[in-house]
């Protein structure tokens, strides 16, 4: 489950506004504050499936507890394979080197 003090700890390790992620998810960026401020009464499945869609496809990891002892539940930056930048080692070869 996520829960909103791991919507607010991607969105900070992203560097991004609340209406940046809401244009990334299709979340109302009213809703995601209400959800960050936890003041959303149990919010929908979906609506979280949503955020948690977009952060990870931004590069975020979603950890359970004890995903990654010692701790517990929490994000963190991985390496991102969307960025368009270089080649990838296995389409390395002479005629394309620099």
């Amino acid at each position: 489950m996520t829960t909103p003090a791991q919507i607010r700890a991607a969105r900070a390790l992203l560097g991004l506004s609340v209406d940046q992620v809401s244009a990334k998810s299709g979340v109302s960026a009213f809703m995601i504050l209400q959800i960050e401020d936890e003041k959303a009464d149990s919010p929908d499945q979906g609506t979280l499936l949503m955020l948690r869609g977009a952060f990870e496809k931004a590069g975020i990891a979603f950890l359970g507890d004890g995903d990654c002892p010692p701790g517990g539940m929490g994000v963190r930056l991985v390496a991102r394979h969307d960025t368009g930048e270089g080649l990838r080692p296995e389409n390395l070869n002479a005629t394309n080197d620099g």
